[in-house]
């Protein structure tokens, strides 16, 4: 397996929302992720096996200083293979040469060791309304 990665690589929109709802648990919506990305984002990483889709992960802005990450899916088949890690390494690299400075990301509770100790996140305080 030889995965490669690429900030803003091209994608079908049929395929990113497979991923994301094999990744999410829920049906496939037919979402316009181009439209969605190029609207909102700084920019992305996919994660290609070949033709396949591997992983994804969106890098939304504030159009300086913060970026945040979103959507950070693996497919089923590569999870446990250090995409994961790949995937929010590169988001980081993009982020950093469009001069932001810091990148904040939220999660499930389950997801604490990927981001805290195999990403290198550092906890901080926050918070969230549900709306």
């Amino acid at each position: 397996m030889t995965i490669e990665y690429q900030w803003r690589g091209d994608f079908a929109n049929a395929s990113l929302d497979a991923l994301h709802a094999e990744g999410f648990g829920h049906p496939a919506a037919a979402t316009d992720w181009r439209a969605r990305l190029e609207r909102h984002s700084l920019g992305w990483v996919c994660a290609r096996d070949g033709a396949a889709l591997a992983g994804f992960v969106n890098v939304a802005w504030d159009g300086g200083a913060h970026a945040f990450l979103l959507d950070t899916v693996v497919g089923r088949r590569y999870r446990g293979s250090g995409v994961g890690v790949a995937l929010v390494t590169r988001a980081a690299e993009g982020a950093r040469a469009a001069r932001c400075e810091w990148l904040h990301v939220d999660f499930e509770e389950r997801l604490r060791p990927f981001y805290l100790d195999g990403c290198g996140f550092r906890e901080t305080a926050a918070g969230l309304i549900a709306l």
